[in-house]
């Protein structure tokens, strides 16, 4: 029997993790491979108590550096040792392996086992990942993200989407709020006009776009030389302890961010991914399987608390270095809140998954626990069915 989402009662099983069939337990994975004393890579673990380690995993993050890399690469280390040398991760830093902007094909063609990207970049792709990572004026806090991912159904969701490309999505990592770095300073709606500014893409940039911004989509490992260069007048990129410890307080003296308790309107949460390959994901034995799912979740808050403890020290950094600090106003927020509306239902009625994710979404976000979002806000919009 097939659902309305296109996706059999049986492949909801398989990506439950349930269905029968798959490897089960075996040393040597579909897409991974089997190492001996003597033959680790140069950035793989140590062996575990002389014992032969099991699969191994090619991973790449879109992480260029700062904490976020290290916080990456110390788990990816752990893996080894949290299961006994049944699986083990190959850790790489953005564009070792591959271009950005290429792991999504590089997992299609083999190349890699996993990725740990930032879900935005594939929504020129697959529009539902718009709403699988912050929007607009979306959902504002951490807990949020949770909420929709593991309370409301919108892991399911994910996990469809990315099955149909031959992925498993194994669950968001978040992280904090994006921040805007610019050569002038923000102070209003108005100064975006005219502004050249690198962006993430999809709704984000077209609500930039709608305020008179000229935009661009840049992989984060080019932004530092195109502001130095002048070919940008800003760029959002990540949080400020990644972004210091990348050098942005170098080349652009502004940082712009929402009203206080709003440190971003248009990602306060970003949201990465760990997505694996549905032959790597089949190839895993059942216990694999949810100890993965299980350590994906625990990666998450880990990974947003302690990049988060390293923005409050990367704040006083920024200040030392001559960095001003301008935000936008709670009026401001309602004129990008009038540009970002229609933009989320032009995006959410472009696929039925897309328009899935959106409405449990605006559901919550109109509900009593959230209120952001009222009947008058939206009136004269709707979903396709």
């Amino acid at each position: 029997m097939t659902t309305k989402t296109g996706i059999s009662k049986s492949r909801r099983a398989f990506l439950a993790g349930t269905a029968v069939g798959l490897a089960a337990g075996a040393g040597v994975g579909v897409a991974g491979s089997r190492l001996v004393p003597g033959n680790i890579a140069a950035n793989m673990p140590a062996i575990v108590s002389g014992r032969e380690i099991g699969t191994v995993w090619k991973v790449q993050t879109s992480w260029p550096g700062g904490v976020g890399l290290d916080i990456f690469r110390a788990w990816s280390k752990s893996i080894v040792e949290k299961t006994a040398g049944e699986l083990a991760f190959e850790p790489y830093a953005a564009n070792e392996l591959v271009g950005e902007f290429q792991l999504f094909d590089a997992l299609r063609r083999g190349e890699l086992q996993a990725m740990n990207s930032f879900t935005q970049y594939w929504s020129g792709r697959i529009p539902a990942t718009v709403f699988l990572a912050a929007y607009p004026l979306g959902l504002r806090q951490p807990h949020e993200w949770d909420v929709f991912f593991y309370g409301l159904g919108g892991l399911e969701v994910a996990r469809e989407v990315f099955f149909r490309h031959g992925m498993y999505y194994v669950g968001p990592v978040r992280h904090g709020a994006n921040i805007i770095h610019s050569k002038k300073p923000i102070r209003s709606i108005e100064d975006f006009r005219g502004l050249r500014i690198r962006l993430p893409g999809g709704m984000v940039a077209e609500m930039f776009q709608a305020a008179g911004a000229k935009t661009a989509m840049l992989p984060g490992t080019e932004i530092l030389n195109a502001l130095e260069r002048d070919m940008i007048d800003a760029a959002d990129f990540v949080g400020p302890a990644i972004n210091y410890a990348l050098g942005f307080q170098n080349v652009a003296k502004y940082v712009s961010m929402g009203p206080p308790g709003f440190m971003s309107i248009y990602q306060p949460v970003d949201l990465m991914d760990f997505v694996v390959t549905m032959d790597t994901w089949a190839a895993l034995s059942p216990k694999m399987r949810a100890f993965m799912d299980d350590e994906v979740r625990i990666y998450s808050h880990h990974h947003h608390a302690r990049i988060e403890a390293a923005d409050q020290a990367a704040w006083v950094k920024f200040d030392e270095a001559g960095v001003e600090v301008t935000r936008l106003s709670d009026k401001d927020v309602r004129a990008f809140t009038k540009l970002a509306v229609p933009r989320w239902f032009a995006w959410a009625n472009r696929d039925a998954d897309a328009r899935r994710a959106f409405r449990i979404q605006l559901d919550y976000m109109m509900s009593g626990t959230l209120g952001y979002i009222t009947p008058d806000m939206i009136k004269g919009f709707r979903l396709e069915t």
